[in-house]
């Protein structure tokens, strides 16, 4: 090797980063498409870190690399150094998040909501050990949006879920959940969800409102009901071993890049549960969308005493303290960790208002959106099997997923 090579070679070093950390590559795996929630926080982070790094991440939505469990283990496996997943799909692994599909124990309040994601102890003092144990560094958790249910008749009661076959996750406690509210929970694929509403298999499916709008699950359904049960919950997660080995400057790109993409999905979705609702009742006039009213409501929200018992007994060994003190961090953001917002009906009353003008004036969305993603995903590579580099997809050309599919 000449002097020539070998200072070229340190040039070429220098400018990779003036830090002295080597320009990487860093995958970053999603459940959603590119322009749903999920996939607007991970373009966000994107931004972040390379805007303040040399290195540059890729990123892979829903379908791209095989379903939940696939990038979940390719996570822990080192292939991807971050991933975006749902309690809901961890709970076999970390029990202890279901805590986050007991009803009614999240605030309503977008607000309170917030702050407890930005400041709850159970979130960022609790949880970060029970994820390491699995080889993951948990690194935020946020909300996605309200959940509504959809189905083919209206739902004003439990009584009216009786025998309802009702697609859930294939989570223990969401299960529970929803035969606590008197449904027939059935787990399927989210791959055969609109084709078994389509043909009777199933009658009713849950899911933030942006997320039946975009996958058009409304077109599968005559009634959408808003119970103000649950928030959606995410989580971002690095591969543990890679984050305990990078240098302390490439951490804090990280973490800068997670509060930015944080504080940016939280204004991304201020109105997105109304945007949505409108969209689908532009789309499908014929759809009745119904907020329950605090009446209405108490028979279900009678039900979290009995699921919030059973998560006690499969939540794992720090069940009791994760609940005392998820309990404890929502009394401290102003709401007592399970009643409902007390100004429940008035915001029932304008959201019908809102939807009845949206009906009277015909009003889409505004123009410019990204255009709507196909309903019901395959996925679109082999389970477990990752692109090479030079192969991997276009962002945004992946099949739409599921909000926890």
């Amino acid at each position: 090797m000449t002097y020539k090579t070998i200072t070229a070679a340190s040039v070429a070093a220098l400018l990779l980063g003036a830090s002295g950390a080597t320009a990487e590559t860093w995958r970053y795996a999603f459940e959603e498409a590119l322009e749903e929630v999920q996939g607007k926080f991970a373009q966000k982070f994107k931004e972040e870190v390379e805007a303040n790094s040399d290195h540059e991440i890729q990123l892979f939505p829903f379908g791209t690399l095989g379903e939940s469990a696939d990038i979940m283990e390719q996570a822990q496996s080192g292939i991807l150094q971050f991933v975006d997943q749902s309690p809901g799909f961890t709970g076999a692994s970390i029990p202890e998040a279901q805590v986050f599909f007991v009803p009614y124990l999240l605030p309503e309040d977008q607000g309170q909501l917030v702050e407890f994601f930005r400041t709850s102890k159970t979130i960022h003092e609790l949880f970060p050990p029970l994820y390491a144990n699995q080889g993951l560094e948990l690194l935020t958790m946020f909300p996605e949006g309200e959940v509504v249910m959809t189905t083919q008749k209206e739902v004003k009661s439990p009584e009216d879920l009786n025998e309802v076959k009702f697609r859930v996750m294939t989570n223990p406690l969401l299960v529970d959940s929803y035969e606590a509210f008197g449904a027939t929970p059935t787990p399927l694929p989210w791959g055969e969800v609109y084709g078994a509403l389509q043909t009777g298999i199933i009658q009713g499916q849950e899911n933030p409102a942006f997320f039946v709008e975009s996958t058009k699950m409304y077109e599968v359904a005559n009634h959408i009901t808003r119970l103000g049960h649950n928030n959606f919950t995410t989580a971002v997660m690095a591969n543990k071993d890679f984050y305990d080995e990078l240098p302390d400057e490439d951490k804090k790109v990280i973490d800068d890049a997670i509060a930015a993409a944080f504080d940016y999905i939280v204004e991304y979705q201020e109105g997105l549960t109304e945007e949505s609702l409108a969209k689908i009742q532009e789309a499908k006039s014929d759809v009745v969308i119904t907020t329950l009213t605090e009446e209405e409501r108490a028979p279900f929200k009678a039900t979290a005493e009995s699921v919030e018992e059973k998560f006690l007994e499969i939540g794992g060994a720090q069940a009791q303290e994760i609940l005392d003190q998820m309990k404890a961090d929502l009394a401290a953001v102003g709401d007592d960790g399970g009643e409902a917002s007390s100004t429940a009906e008035g915001e029932a009353a304008a959201d019908e208002a809102a939807m009845d003008a949206a009906e009277e004036e015909g009003e889409a969305a505004a123009e410019g959106e990204a255009a709507e993603p196909e309903a019901a995903p395959e996925a679109e590579a082999a389970e477990g099997e990752v692109p090479a580099e030079d192969e991997a997809p276009a962002e945004g050309e992946a099949a739409e997923g599921e909000a926890g599919n």
